[in-house]
């Protein structure tokens, strides 16, 4: 199937920037995506309060590898793949617990397969086989044998960065100054989760991202609308673009007030001024946002070509006392819980994306042009993701297919 691109030109004769909708729906560009991208960069999976004792664990799945994170007798955070060495078995199936419980077929403090009873410490150590001189002889030892490490940070604002690359460089190598523009306010005071939910949304994942990098969707928004784009200042606002696919957008000041029954936030971050507000996107796809009193952090982990699991985890300082924390949650939930004034339309609005774009759907246009001077409704920042898209994956999103198009001419 080829596509005809007509021309588009902005006054001046310049093209207006596009990519083709199938590096949104072709499985061979999502299947390139998970080895080219996901498998080789750093990704956030957990925060450090979701395992807050020794011998507490995280399991998840990234780019199809199944990872278990566990923090050590030491206090130290660590990831592995959970999977055992021996037959390739699935080790810990609970989404969380501690390894002071014990399985069935195995020892407390131990991470243990059940299908032949192997078990490894929380060091990754394999501690006892089974009847190994009895079948291996001397061939195998257990101190020879141990779970895959994987490369894992605790970083900007305590969370767990893990990537499936062992030769991946460090972390402040792959952020650079992207964290800039909120570093106080993560890394002053140790931060806690008091909210999560995940959605499964039948869309790429790169449309969620798309939509966390341009603002031009607040007319969405009534919330919004009120609160933000009347305000002096709004459209004024700077995107800045770093290396590796990342950026930020300018801050500003909310005016809650002007919308019937919302309320100021009274609570912040450190550095952040009262109903202030600042975002960080990542790629390949992760987003820091701050509203005043609430930081919400989105992960994603792409399923499909046209289905991604979103984890939306809602963050405060860990010193707040019971009557903070519930303000926070109520600040949160007002806006970005599930029932909230903003999340929800978001959702809507990439699964109408998802429904426009099917895998198989006809090859169509989907437009980046908007320029405006780098400010908040300018596309630079889906134009930047989709430059580094490029650059790793090595194909065009304007043009995914040449060889396709070559030979149908």
């Amino acid at each position: 199937m080829t596509m005809l691109i007509e021309r588009m030109s902005y006054d001046n004769g310049e093209a207006i920037p596009y990519v083709d909708s199938r590096i949104y729906s072709d499985r061979g560009i999502f299947e390139e995506e998970v080895e080219k991208i996901w498998k080789k960069v750093w990704l956030v999976a957990v925060h450090e309060s979701e395992l807050p004792e020794p011998l507490d664990f995280r399991t998840m799945t990234l780019a199809r590898e199944p990872i278990v994170i566990v923090r050590g007798s030491d206090s130290k955070l660590r990831a592995f793949l959970n999977v055992c060495p021996h037959r390739g078995n699935l080790i810990l199936r609970q989404p969380s617990g501690s390894l002071t419980v014990g399985e069935p077929s195995g020892n407390a403090n131990h991470m243990t397969c059940m299908f032949h009873a192997w078990q490894f410490d929380c060091f990754g150590r394999c501690v006892d086989i089974p009847r190994a001189k009895a079948g291996y002889q001397d061939r195998l030892r257990k101190e020879d044998i141990a779970l895959k490490q994987l490369p894992c940070e605790v970083a900007h604002g305590g969370f767990v960065w893990v990537s499936l690359n062992t030769k991946v460089g460090p972390l402040s190598e792959y952020i650079g100054p992207a964290f800039d523009i909120m570093r106080e306010e993560l890394d002053t005071e140790p931060l806690t989760i008091f909210h999560y939910h995940k959605a499964i949304i039948p869309s790429n994942y790169k449309l969620w991202h798309d939509t966390n990098s341009e603002f031009y969707h607040d007319y969405m928004h009534y919330f919004n609308r009120a609160t933000s784009m009347q305000q002096k200042g709004y459209f004024e606002r700077q995107y800045t673009a770093f290396p590796n696919g990342h950026c930020t957008v300018g801050s500003m000041e909310v005016k809650y007030d002007a919308y019937q029954g919302a309320q100021d936030r009274v609570l912040s971050f450190p550095g952040m001024p009262r109903n202030g507000w600042k975002m960080v996107d990542l790629f390949p796809g992760a987003t820091y946002n701050i509203r005043g009193s609430s930081l919400r952090v989105d992960t994603m982990t792409p399923l499909g070509p046209d289905r991604v699991m979103i984890e939306f985890r809602g963050l405060g300082l860990k010193r707040d006392t019971p009557d903070e924390q519930a303000q926070r949650v109520r600040d949160h939930n007002t806006i970005w819980g599930p029932f909230g004034r903003n999340l929800h339309e978001d959702l809507l609005g990439i699964t109408g994306q998802g429904v426009g774009m099917q895998p198989g759907s006809t090859p169509r246009r989907i437009l980046h042009g908007r320029r405006e001077n780098n400010t908040i409704h300018d596309e630079i920042g889906m134009r930047h993701f989709y430059k580094e898209w490029e650059r790793r994956i090595g194909r065009s999103p304007n043009d995914p297919f040449p060889e396709t198009q070559t030979a149908a001419e």
